[in-house]
């Protein structure tokens, strides 16, 4: 099956390079009308300039694509909804988001400011929120739309000193999670990727062996298909890197319950500790009180 979006407009933000540039690059090589964003910061955030965005708009259009740069930065609303502006100014339309900006603050969290923390969540939570907010309005409009998060596994897992960047990647697994059901009757689907990638951003993080082997354009592949006319998933999170693609699922155990006609008390959950814990039989986590519990709570 040949993916096509021809007709159709993307915007990839932190697309300047990386993972943001991998995406655009195959979205355009695929047809798409791309709106290629990125500040042109450094990987802290700090500076900026359009040649990063300037040289991925070449690149495409050196290979017969179609795109254009926008240079604001997504923690800003203002700049943010001038990304989304951008699109419907020169293309007349939006049809897929992908949200990708990010920047890197690590410190143990013992030594990491409160204005240290707040400046990821920002970009990569906020600044995801900000644009898919100023996109959502023409998506619901026009009853189509597919819109891309980028989450990580030290969100996810977690990982040492990166407690403000895991808490703004794990933070978008909510919002995914509400917006799956508010588009879903528009045909706005709203899905998740959590990549491996050889990245500036991983240089020095990550296994040299791994790095070398994660390039960005492996990662690329999931997102397309996310962000195309034929995706027919809703609210997931698919995993991506060196060539491994996997589906990721929040588990609940089958647990236990406590005798519903008198209240639980420390010493119940103590003694059950093992059969709460256990996940043998864990399923997809789409409901806390799903069917089987309500059944044995008595409630239906």
């Amino acid at each position: 099956m040949t993916i096509r979006f021809d007709g159709r407009v993307a915007i990839v933000t932190g697309a300047g390079a990386g993972l943001g540039r991998a995406h655009a690059l195959l979205l355009a090589a695929q047809g798409a009308k791309v709106v290629v964003n990125d500040p042109g910061g450094s990987v802290d955030g700090k500076g900026g300039n359009g040649a990063a965005a300037d040289t991925v708009v070449s690149e495409i259009k050196a290979a017969g694509g179609i795109a254009v740069a926008n240079y604001a930065s997504v923690a800003d609303r203002e700049g943010a909804a001038s990304i989304v502006q951008t699109a419907v100014d020169n293309f007349g339309r939006i049809d897929i988001v992908v949200n990708n900006a990010g920047i890197l603050r690590d410190k143990s969290f013992a030594k990491m400011t409160l204005e240290e923390f707040e400046i990821v969540l920002n970009v990569h939570l906020l600044g995801t929120v900000y644009v898919t907010k100023a996109a959502w309005p023409y998506l619901l409009e026009q009853k189509y739309g597919r819109v891309v998060f980028t989450s990580s596994g030290s969100g996810l897992v977690g990982s040492y000193g990166q407690s403000n960047y895991g808490a703004a990647k794990t933070g978008m697994m909510g919002l995914m999670n509400n917006l799956k059901f508010e588009g879903e009757k528009f045909n706005i689907k709203v899905n998740m990727i959590s990549p491996v990638a050889g990245t500036r951003m991983t240089e020095g993080i990550i296994e040299q062996k791994l790095f070398d082997l994660s390039k960005p354009e492996q990662v690329s592949p999931a997102v397309a298909w996310l962000s195309s006319e034929e995706c027919d998933v809703n609210g997931e999170i698919v995993a991506a890197g060196a060539g491994y693609f996997t589906v990721l699922k929040l588990m609940k155990g089958v647990g236990h319950v406590v005798d519903p006609s008198h209240v639980a008390t420390l010493e119940d959950f103590v003694n059950n500790k093992d059969k709460i814990f256990d996940l043998s039989g864990a399923k997809p986590y789409t409901s806390t009180l799903d069917t089987d519990t309500k059944k044995k709570l008595g409630l239906i």
